[in-house]
This record gives C-alpha cells, sequence and structure tokens, in this order.
C-alpha cells in the first residue's frame, strides 16, 4: 500500500487541472458563445485573448503528464509555479493554490512513482 501513495498523490494532483480543462469544455459547448466569455471574462482581469488558449493547454498538457507520471520532475516544479502565478493573475484563492503547489514541489522531490511512465523507465 506504502508503494502507491505517492502515486495516488500524483494523480490526485493531476486530476485538479484535468477536470478544469473539462469544466471549461463544457461550459464552451453549453453556451454557444462560452469560449468568448471565457475571453472576456480573462480580458476583465487584464489579461490579453491570447492567455485563453494558453491556460487550457498548460492545463491539459501538464495535467496529462502528471497523470500518466511522464517526466514528473519537471512537469511537477512546472506546474507548481504555475499554480502560484495563475492565483495571482486570476485572483483565485492563493492559500488553495499555495497547498496545490506544496503538493507539487513534493512531487518534484520524489518524482518516480508507482504505475508511471518514469518508473517503466528504471
Amino acid at each position: 500500500m506504502q508503494k502507491y501513495l505517492p502515486a495516488v498523490a500524483r494523480i490526485l494532483l493531476a486530476q485538479i487541472f484535468l477536470i478544469q480543462v473539462i469544466a471549461l469544455i463544457i461550459g464552451f459547448t453549453s453556451h454557444p458563445d462560452g469560449y468568448l466569455q471565457y475571453q472576456a471574462q480573462l480580458g476583465s482581469l487584464g489579461l490579453p485573448s491570447i492567455f485563453a488558449p494558453l491556460i487550457i493547454l498548460v492545463n491539459l498538457v501538464g495535467g496529462l503528464a502528471l497523470f500518466l507520471g511522464y517526466k514528473t520532475k519537471a512537469f511537477a516544479l512546472f506546474m507548481a509555479i504555475y499554480a502560484i502565478l495563475l492565483s495571482f493573475l486570476l485572483k483565485l484563492p492563493v492559500l488553495q493554490y499555495l497547498a496545490i503547489a506544496g503538493g507539487l514541489f513534493m512531487l518534484h522531490a520524489h518524482s518516480v512513482t508507482a504505475c508511471s511512465i518514469d518508473s517503466l523507465k528504471k
């Protein structure tokens, strides 16, 4: 059981980013102008519209990499920094995203987990 706890933690951290992408896609498809509303929402925070596809892409690629355990060390560090920046840029709950970043920093420190692509290489 102890062997699989870090893998469970990695998957739970990944789901934060993947569920965000799924929620955005559902929002886009449920309203004809959902994507434009998302861009406008980001614009109201002072972000240019190019951030809309970038946020989706980073959440998708980073979340999938963490979920699959691919290059976990690098993606955990990148996603931790991304979570902190995102919390400040989008005015999200800072303490919540700092906690997520803390989990990602821990994953960065102990990156090889069971049931991952990284563990297959070793």
